[in-house]
């Protein structure tokens, strides 16, 4: 087993990422681990992380679990996708191994019935938000999301903007996949809407096309270009995941519009750097956004709305630069990371001490 970092070669918990593809979930381990390091006797298994944390492989997870760990009954597995909850279900019931499976859930939606039945067999779950949880009747606690206050940090919003090298004083931007269930045709429509009014403005749209999305993009850029805005609604591509904070910090408003989104991460990481928000009524947004607050909240794939919202403000730069102070406290008060590791190690204790 490789030891990297601080992780521990007799690890109490084994934190699990094992899809290959960046994703909200691996942003989540990638904040909380080299935490959770400093807490507990730690190991993580999966994909190498973007702060360096090297995984072991499943063959290894399974070797190092055929004991339980000093002074424990058993390891925790902790699990956050289905396959990683069907491994851990094959290694504690067929292979027999002392452990103990708790698994994070984040969708706001009924389960399908094999989801349903291997979240039914965990030992513990946590659920991100309550509406999560009102979907998983076992949920054992209830965990936000939590930031990285030290990564994603407030600085001058106007000289920030000035160092990316694109027009004008001010950012606005959408971070996240370029496609339809993310909003990024809302967001663009709004743009083509708001902008024109407003020339100190530029929007960016960071995120990846994959191949099947591709036309999509190609549509959206034709349509900005029809408006005329191509050089102020530029497409970022896929930023580097050691590189989004940067592009928060340069922009004065986040936008997150998605259709669906189970928890959504860049809203919390946006307001973390003093970001005035506008977010779609999904994921755990309206836990964030108070209405004149933070920033705004407008139905889900709204055009109008959004256009309103953002044209409201771009049209008061004073009152935006204190709601994205708002946003930053609010997430400090009640999303930071420490709170979410806190939180999840009460689940650890509680299974401990229970000796399920």
């Amino acid at each position: 087993m490789p030891v990297s970092h601080g992780l521990s070669a007799d690890p109490e918990v084994i934190v699990f990422n094992l899809k290959k593809r960046y994703t909200g979930v691996s942003a989540t381990v990638n904040a909380l681990v080299p935490l959770q390091m400093t807490q507990w006797r730690l190991g993580y298994c999966g994909t190498t992380q973007s702060n360096g944390v090297q995984g072991m492989t499943l063959r290894e997870a399974i070797r190092v679990s055929r004991r339980p760990p000093a002074g424990r009954p058993f390891r925790i597995w902790h699990v956050r996708r289905d396959h990683e909850m069907m491994a851990g279900l094959w290694a504690r019931d067929v292979l027999r191994l002392p452990i103990r499976l708790v698994f994070t859930s984040a969708a706001q939606h009924v389960h399908g019935a094999f989801p349903a039945w291997l979240i039914s067999r965990m030992d513990a779950v946590i659920s991100t938000t309550q509406k999560a949880a009102d979907c998983v009747p076992n949920t054992t606690a209830v965990v936000h999301h939590g930031i990285d206050l030290t990564r994603f940090a407030c600085v001058d919003k106007t000289q920030a903007w000035a160092d990316s090298g694109l027009p004008g004083r001010f950012g606005i931007g959408v971070f996240g996949r370029v496609r339809d269930d993310k909003g990024t045709d809302v967001f663009v429509d709004a743009m083509i809407q708001a902008l024109p009014a407003h020339p100190d403005f530029t929007a960016v749209i960071a995120g990846l096309a994959q191949p099947k999305h591709q036309a999509f993009e190609a549509d959206l850029r034709a349509r900005i270009a029809a408006a005329g805005l191509s050089d102020r609604i530029v497409f970022l591509g896929e930023v580097p995941s050691g590189e989004v904070h940067r592009w928060y910090q340069r922009c004065l408003i986040t936008v997150a519009c998605p259709r669906y989104e189970p928890f959504g991460l860049t809203p919390f990481e946006a307001g973390a750097t003093g970001c005035a928000l506008v977010c779609s009524r999904t994921g755990a947004f309206e836990e964030l956004v108070t209405p004149g607050q933070e920033g705004w909240l407008v139905p889900t794939g709204d055009v109008g709305e959004l256009a309103q919202a953002v044209d409201r403000l771009m049209s008061d730069v004073p009152g935006t630069l204190a709601k994205g102070q708002q946003a930053r406290l609010t997430v400090a008060t009640r999303f930071s990371l420490e709170k979410e590791a806190e939180g999840i190690g009460r689940v650890y204790s509680q299974l401990w001490s229970s000796g399920r």
